[in-house]
């Protein structure tokens, strides 16, 4: 039997790593008939602060706001039911309060691949995420961009 999803939170970073979860959630979204939340979790100073002191956007979060509308509007072109969240803070406790506040069904995020030591060293959002999540978690390996196999000539 086919999960069924209504709401499906889609966090970006703003990277090619997002690609291939856009690619699959779409498919998912249109199999299921789900509606999509996309949502960028910006984490500078500024981002962290926002609201509890009355902030400018920064730079950083406008064109992070503008690739997130871009997204958005190009899923919703493709007929998708869709909306977008850019938050600040901790990625990974922004996304499952997210999840849960909105009642999302399904979180789906592409990841690095990281190894071991990269982990450790870096943390992983999605690791912390599918700790922390009661909702579901759909993990898609992404690839960067110089990664991805190129057309033989």
């Amino acid at each position: 039997m086919t999960p069924v999803y209504h709401k499906i939170l889609v966090p970006l970073e703003n990277s090619d790593y997002d690609e291939a979860i856009v690619d699959h959630v779409a498919r998912l979204a249109t199999l299921c008939r789900a509606s999509l939340l996309l949502v960028h979790v910006a984490d500078g100073w500024v981002a962290r602060n926002f609201h509890q002191l009355s902030l400018r956007e920064s730079e950083e979060m406008a064109r992070d706001r503008g690739y997130l509308e871009g997204v958005a509007a190009r899923m919703a072109a493709q007929g998708l039911s869709v909306e977008s969240i850019l938050a600040g803070g901790d990625p990974s406790r922004e996304i499952v309060e997210l999840a849960e506040r909105e009642g999302c069904d399904l979180i789906a995020m592409s990841t690095h691949g990281h190894r071991f030591l990269s982990d450790l060293l870096y943390g992983s959002v999605a690791n912390s995420v599918r700790h922390r999540s009661t909702v579901p978690v759909l993990l898609v390996r992404g690839t960067p961009r110089d990664r991805r196999e190129r057309p033989r000539a």
